[in-house]
């Protein structure tokens, strides 16, 4: 789950990282508002979950209220990469004399987190790491020792940070992890942590993104989400608890359990070749009633790319019947004459493929093996075509 930028920098400053005194508004006029309480120069910044919101016009500078109002009525409705602003960040406006990148990801190879510094602060990392990597400092960090002070000074000491910030930094640095790890975050990310004309550490811009997985454990960063940067289906599926992931393919696929997913989706790709896939990723989990089952198929059916259904139940947990039921309950109110390929084997497998039989769906067609099933399923998606 991602962040927006005044939620990260937010979370930073309950972790004592200096941050901007900003606010955010959703009117030209609450805009002109916290500009006047501020006083002087502010940045009005967009809030939206892309890169590249300056380029785009979605952040500028006002010296006045009245501009800082002018500015909010241009940029509140615009549409950055498909999304519409619909919050703004007010900071005050800082006197930059240096820009720094300070960021914390998971290192999946070696199973640590590991912290990044540059000197090149500003720009995207990814940019920095492909035409500069050796401006990146690294250093990895034991999880049961956290963060040490000598890692924080080799960090200072590789991006030529003057001596005099050294304390401050290292403080900033051992603060950001602290708050990486009470987040259960995979990133959190200062760019830029600037250096002001008054000397001082500033983090001017945040970001974070949290396992979803441990989303159980931090009710408050939940009723943080923000659905507009993710498709309607994602939305809908976490709601009924499905766990999908939207694709690019034409077979929607609805499966239970992670692995045989997997497989499933493979499997439409062999066959399919390059212009058939996979349409998404999607388990309904063990023992799935017929209601979740419904809620699925309406979820795959209501993605225009879809040309053809490929259910895949091993019945062990999940029994087939219920699943039988779920489809039947989800075409009662989703009508379609999309091809569908259902292959049932496990508990109640027989029981399962009766029902289905029973109901003489002539676009529902049954597949002993997954091998058949895909066949099957990309042979109707390439007619569909």
């Amino acid at each position: 789950m991602n962040l927006h930028e005044y939620q990260s920098k937010a979370r930073f400053a309950e972790f004592g990282i200096p941050t901007p005194k900003g606010k955010t508004a959703t009117t030209p006029q609450e805009v002109y508002e916290i500009a006047r309480e501020l006083g002087g120069a502010v940045v009005v910044k967009s809030q939206v979950l892309v890169g590249g919101r300056g380029k785009a016009g979605g952040i500028k500078v006002a010296q006045t209220p009245e501009l800082a109002e002018q500015v909010a009525n241009n940029i509140l409705g615009m549409k950055i990469k498909g999304l519409t602003v619909r919050k703004v960040l007010v900071d005050p406006a800082s006197n930059i004399s240096k820009e720094i990148y300070l960021g914390i990801v998971n290192d999946r190879t070696t199973g640590r987190p590991v912290i990044m510094a540059s000197s090149e602060g500003g720009v995207e990392i990814e940019q920095v790491a492909h035409e500069n990597p050796d401006a990146i400092i690294r250093e990895q960090i034991n999880p049961f020792l956290g963060l040490l002070d000598y890692q924080a000074r080799n960090l200072a000491s590789g991006i030529n940070l003057p001596h005099e910030h050294w304390k401050a930094f290292g403080k900033i640095a051992a603060n950001l992890y602290k708050c990486y790890m009470a987040s259960d975050a995979v990133l959190t990310e200062i760019n830029p942590l600037v250096i002001t004309k008054e000397n001082q550490l500033v983090a001017l811009d945040g970001k974070m993104v949290i396992d979803d997985n441990a989303l159980y454990r931090h009710a408050d960063l939940e009723e943080m989400r923000d659905t507009d940067a993710e498709p309607r289906e994602e939305t809908e599926a976490r709601a009924a608890g499905i766990s999908y992931v939207k694709l690019n393919g034409q077979i929607g696929c609805m499966v239970n359990g992670a692995g045989l997913a997997m497989t499933t989706m493979d499997m439409t790709k062999l066959y399919g070749g390059e212009s058939i896939g996979p349409a998404n990723f999607l388990d309904i989990g063990g023992g799935a009633q017929a209601n979740k089952v419904a809620a699925a198929l309406r979820i795959i059916l209501a993605d225009p790319n879809v040309k053809s259904v490929l259910f895949n139940i091993f019945g062990g947990i999940t029994r087939c019947d219920e699943v039988a039921r779920g489809i039947l309950q989800a075409l009662d109110e989703v009508k379609t004459q999309i091809p569908m390929v259902i292959r049932l084997a496990g508990t109640n497998a027989d029981e399962g493929r009766a029902i289905i039989d029973a109901a003489h769906i002539p676009n529902l067609s049954s597949a002993a093996t997954l091998t058949e099933a895909a066949k099957k399923a990309v042979e109707s998606a390439q007619g569909a075509n």
